[in-house]
């Protein structure tokens, strides 16, 4: 009986299997795509497929293909961080195992707790592997810096220490392996190590010297593998330097050291493979391109077949810096003027009278340039002249600091030669002193009154001025009492490289206090002085040299001077922050001299030179970036840059202020003015008759948060459309809202702990309708401007006049499902909505509960359980509710709100309680990083039910993903700290502020094609911010007609577009209910067929009875 039991659940299972497993996989001819194939096939396009090749393993290790790899072998990985290097090793095998069927095995070193030399571990490597002739074998040797002292006066035989070691490492492996590929890379990690006390020297460039470390040792192995040995000696073995070294960021965030890794990951994989054209993309979703072997370069990297490219040598054919050429030449040049003053150094100067005051003026107001006794100059590496006159082919000498070709203090040779503000002033005062001259550090005699040091931040200011107000109260060739002096002040670059490192202590409010400070010092101590602080300029221009890789420039090298403007993506938050936060430190330095805390004296005084705020990057006739107006390094600038920065400078400082040139076109040729009858002075705030605005006013008390609105064409359609692929924001006469506590307004005017529990839904960011934009900001306080007549909208508080708002403070995405039952119920029954014709505005945003319980209930609360509700919510609104768009909100990026801190009960408890699984893991903790993933996991599932085709079979249905919460950027205030008014009194939910920059960013994301979505919401909160239909595009995006896609056309003569049946979310697109009636037929028919088959044994066995019976 147990047997027939047995066989019969067999039966069962294997005939309904069969035919359901058939009804799953049959996919018609004229079907489309599901979600699923659309994922698989966008997870797809980020493998390698293996190209066809020959059937047997090469000979040559020249024509070698990842799949011919039989194991991968590591060492010389540092002892520092060997367990990230070991997961940058596993992720290359795991690369090289899409190529080949088999797993590859991977071979580390053996791990030791104190540094080994590269040859013991070469020799223990290669000893078990001598005897294999077969397999190639491709080995990864790390040769790490990290124990090298980039400041160290022993650094270059260090180096050459180094560079010994691996090179009779790899003579060890040439001689006793066989089938071996040999790829070397530099690793570095950068910090700060405890055998260098050197680099913790404040003066210390820090960046700047372990850049030059790098490079040093870069090029020192280059040069030893460059000799034909290690590539023509024998078939069957190549060793391969990497063009860049891995460097290891420091990361205080478990999901960004991940990141980070899998980025130094695909870096080593580009470099092991031949050269490919072009370069590694990342989609818009993060996603890192991997690049591949093509079926013209499928081979991985060697010397022979991929010879090497050096930098410098596209530098060359970019574009060069030509010899600077004296006057007498530049006058014989017959080529066009732009090209003549872009390759001449020297400068003429067309002033007549160059003579000083009659006697010694006494007010800075009246001062000549004849008059200027004293030069000198404190800041960066601009002005200390890093890599000014480097040769093209030497990144090295960037290191080197050319003060006397220092734009602002450069004083070598002359005005012919070398155009700098003290040679043009030393025409008007052949005396003139206190400019430097050479090449040294401001230590250095000659560099007098040059004080800049390379790689200050505005913080060494106080510094630099102490150090330059006791050099010239004590050098005897100053008269400091009587001598008029002009200082100038360039600060602020390294600040904005490093924002991103602490972006409180580099806020805007911060940089401008320390400069206040240095100036404070000046105008206390200095008698006699005009100070020029030239305003910084605009960084973000500089990306273009190292998005052109056509150019040459040694893009990690630059990153890793100035990572906080190099490494962030096009587009991305992190860009769009630094490029803000950029212009702020202008606006602060324009504030800070507008206060007129320097005009306090006739005999000093602060200008602001503006000429560097605008930059028109020069560009060769190809339209490609001009290089040689940059050192070697792609960052720093050449003499033909400082040259025309020299002029600009000497040009801002006879204009009058408030009419100064503020941009700074590189490619233009600039006529040097001079002084004229009428005004033969250096222009100042007093002898412009400029109006001091004072220091900034405290601004009064905002009463509203409300926006401006701009928009001209309002109109609707002329007939009501039955498309969503063509409908206006005045087409819309329904809004709606599904949610939870932040749709329904939970606390977001409280301004006590009493108050956080009224839902104020009448400024609720996407349903909210208390009065009207002017002073409340939400989406149907927009949508009113184009409709007036819109209805659904919340108004007050609590529960009274809630309109179409159901979302309920609490709520998780499984409650969504019931909410849009009840919203459904609502909307055919209200009278006042037409529930087959209006269109309707349906905002969805749940989530945030779901994550912040996440790790009380992993099952429910599981970003599977998360996509199947929302599927479930959607299905319902696309069955039964015609002429619908809805929102579908990406969950906030919750990470931020870890930062908000204030000092209250609501701030350090409630919010705790509110969100645990995400505010109370510790930092760098497992937990935290699983909630992190989970975030993003329920992101990404949003999209994928959203944009799978299921919702895509009617005409007058769509939803829409509008991402711009997927990248939180938390509002931080002038001193970088969060600012705690977005946020209501547990500093978790928003407050009115916070919803009225949610409404904006909503809208805007509407009026933007799918794919082109910001991604991320910076809270400006400025009244301008709402954006308008364009004449080109008037309709709000969809799907349908974003650009990626042709906007389908709709029938007119169709009047209502009726629900059509789901496209299932499955790998085909057999309906469901086919699966299940295929199903329950296999079912009957393995039941039929079991139950026929044990009657029929049941007969014989009867039979066979009887018979041996008779």
């Amino acid at each position: 009986m147990k047997t027939r039991c047995a066989l019969l659940i067999l039966a069962v299972l294997v005939g309904s299997c069969a035919q359901f497993t058939d009804a799953v996989y049959i996919v018609g001819e004229n079907d489309q795509p599901t979600e699923k194939q659309e994922t698989a096939e966008t997870y797809m396009s980020v493998l390698c497929s293996p190209t066809p090749g020959p059937s047997s393993p090469p000979s040559s290790v020249d024509a070698l293909r990842p799949a011919d790899i039989s194991a991968v072998y590591t060492f010389g990985m540092p002892l520092s961080h060997r367990h990230e290097a070991s997961i940058l090793v596993s992720r290359i095998t795991e690369l090289l195992s899409m190529f080949t069927p088999e797993m590859i095995p991977q071979h580390v070193a053996q791990a030791s707790s104190q540094p080994r030399r590269l040859l013991k571990e070469a020799e223990e490597l290669s000893r078990p592997l001598s005897h294999q002739v077969s397999g190639w074998k491709f080995v990864l040797m790390f040769v790490s810096a990290d124990s090298l002292c980039a400041c160290s006066p022993h650094v270059a035989a260090d180096v050459a220490a180094v560079v010994r070691d691996a090179e009779t490492a790899l003579l060890t492996l040439q001689e006793k392996l066989h089938r071996a590929l040999i790829h070397v890379t530099v690793w570095s990690a950068f910090h700060q190590q405890d055998n260098c006390d050197c680099m913790r020297n404040e003066g210390i460039n820090q960046r700047l010297q372990k850049a030059i470390l790098l490079k040093t040792l870069q090029d020192s192995l280059s040069g030893v593998l460059e000799n034909p040995r290690w590539h023509s000696s024998s078939s069957d073995f190549s060793v391969v330097l990497h063009s860049a070294p891995v460097i290891l960021e420091p990361s205080s965030d478990s999901d960004n050291l991940g990141s980070d890794i899998n980025q130094l990951a695909v870096q080593l994989w580009t470099n092991m493979l031949q050269p490919m054209t072009g370069q590694t993309k990342i989609t818009d979703n993060g996603v890192i391109a991997i690049p591949c072997p093509t079926q013209e370069r499928p081979f991985l990297r060697t010397q022979n077949n991929s010879p090497s490219d050096r930098e410098m040598t596209l530098y060359n054919k970019a574009s060069s810096v030509t010899d600077p050429r004296s006057l007498t030449t530049q006058r014989q040049v017959s080529s066009s003027r732009k090209s003549n003053c872009s390759q001449v150094m020297g400068t003429e100067i067309p002033c007549t009278d160059r003579s000083p005051s009659p006697t010694t003026p006494t007010s800075v107001h009246e001062l000549r340039p004849g008059d200027i006794k004293v030069v000198a100059a404190v800041g960066d590496s601009l002005t200390a002249g890093n890599g000014v006159g480097a040769k093209v082919d030497n990144l090295l000498l960037v290191m080197n600091e050319y003060r006397g070709l220092s734009w602002s203090i450069g004083g070598d040779e002359n005005i012919t030669t070398v155009t700098t503000l003290p040679n043009i002033l030393k025409e008007f005062n052949p005396s003139l002193t206190g400019f430097s001259e050479g090449i040294g550090k401001e230590d250095n005699p000659k560099a007098f009154l040059n004080q800049a040091v390379a790689g200050a931040k505005s913080g060494d200011m106080v510094q630099q001025v102490r150090i330059l107000v006791d050099k010239m109260k004590n050098d005897s060739r100053i008269d400091f009492l009587n001598d008029w002096k002009v200082i100038t002040m360039f600060v602020g670059a390294n600040d904005l490289c490093d924002f991103c490192s602490n972006s409180v202590f580099f806020s805007p409010r911060n940089v401008a206090n320390r400069i206040r400070q240095a100036l404070d010092i000046l105008h206390s101590e200095v008698p006699r002085a005009i100070v020029n602080l030239v305003e910084m300029f605009v960084v973000d221009p500089l990306r273009d040299l190292h998005s052109d890789k056509s150019l040459g420039c040694p893009t990690w090298f630059a990153s890793f001077i100035c990572p906080c403007i190099l490494k962030p993506k096009d587009g991305s938050a992190e860009l769009q922050r630094a490029n803000d936060l950029n212009r702020e430190y202008q606006r602060v330095m324009r504030e800070l001299i507008d206060t007129g805390r320097y005009d306090t004296h006739h005999n000093f005084t602060v200008v602001l030179q503006p000429f560097m705020r605008e930059i028109v990057l020069p560009t060769l006739e190809d339209g490609r970036p001009d290089r040689s107006y940059f050192s070697p390094d792609c960052f720093h600038l050449s003499q033909k840059a400082h040259t025309l920065m020299a002029q600009a400078l000497w040009n801002n400082m006879l204009e009058p202020v408030g009419n100064k040139t503020f941009s700074h076109d590189f490619e233009a040729c600039i006529d040097l003015k001079c002084p004229s009858e009428v005004t033969p002075f250096f222009r100042t705030a007093v002898n412009s008759n400029h109006t001091f605005t004072g220091p900034p006013t405290t601004p009064p008390p905002v009463n509203n948060w409300g926006s401006d609105f701009s928009c001209v064409d309002t109109a609707p359609s002329n007939s009501v459309p039955t498309s969503v692929h063509r409908l206006r924001p005045a087409d819309i006469k329904v809004v709606a809202a599904l949610g939870d506590s932040l749709s329904t307004g939970f606390g977001a005017k409280a301004k006590n702990l009493l108050q956080l529990r009224i839902e104020y839904k009448g400024v609720a960011w996407s349903i909210g309708g208390d009065k009207t934009l002017e002073t409340v900001t939400t989406l149907p306080n927009i949508l009113k401007k184009f409709n007036p007549q819109i209805k659904g909208m919340s108004v007050g508080q609590d529960g009274k006049q809630s309109g179409f708002n159901v979302a309920v403070s609490g709520a998780k995405i499984s409650g969504i499902p019931g909410q849009v039952r009840r919203l459904v119920d609502i909307l055919k029954n209200d009278s006042s909505v037409d529930f087959n014709n209006d269109w309707k505005l349906v905002t969805l945003f749940i989530g945030g509960n779901d994550l912040c319980q996440y790790c009380h209930d992993r099952a429910s609360l599981s970003p599977q359980s998360y996509r199947h509700h929302m599927m479930t919510s959607l299905d319902i609104l696309y069955k039964e509710v015609p002429r619908t768009i809805v929102n579908v909100m990406e969950i906030l990026e919750i990470k931020g709100l870890r930062r908000v801190k204030r000092d209250s009960l609501g701030c350090t408890w409630i919010q705790q309680i509110a969100c645990p699984c995400f505010l109370q893991a510790e930092e760098d903790s497992i937990e935290l990083a699983e909630v992190k993933r989970i975030n993003r996991e329920m992101q990404m599932e949003a999209e994928n039910v959203a944009y799978g085709g299921r919702y895509e079979g009617r005409e007058d249905f769509a939803v829409v993903v509008q991402p711009f919460f997927q990248n939180s950027i938390i509002p931080l205030n002038a001193d970088g700290r969060p600012d705690h008014t977005y946020f209501s009194e547990d500093c978790f939910h928003f407050s009115e502020r916070g919803h009225a920059g949610m409404a904006v960013a909503l809208w805007n994301n509407m009026l933007e094609p799918v794919g082109e979505k910001q991604t991320y919401n910076n809270f400006t909160n400025a009244r301008n911010s709402v954006k308008c239909p364009t004449e080109e595009h008037p309709y709000i995006f969809t799907k349908g007609n974003s650009l990626t896609r042709p906007a389908p056309t709709s029938d007119s003569s169709t009047t209502l577009s009726m629900p059509l049946p789901l496209n299932p979310d499955c790998s085909n697109s057999v309906a469901i209910w086919l699966a299940a009636v295929l199903a329950v037929v296999g079912l009957l028919i393995g039941c039929v067929a079991t139950w026929l088959f044990f009657c029929c044994r049941d007969k014989g066995d009867k039979k066979r009875r009887s018979v041996h019976q008779g």
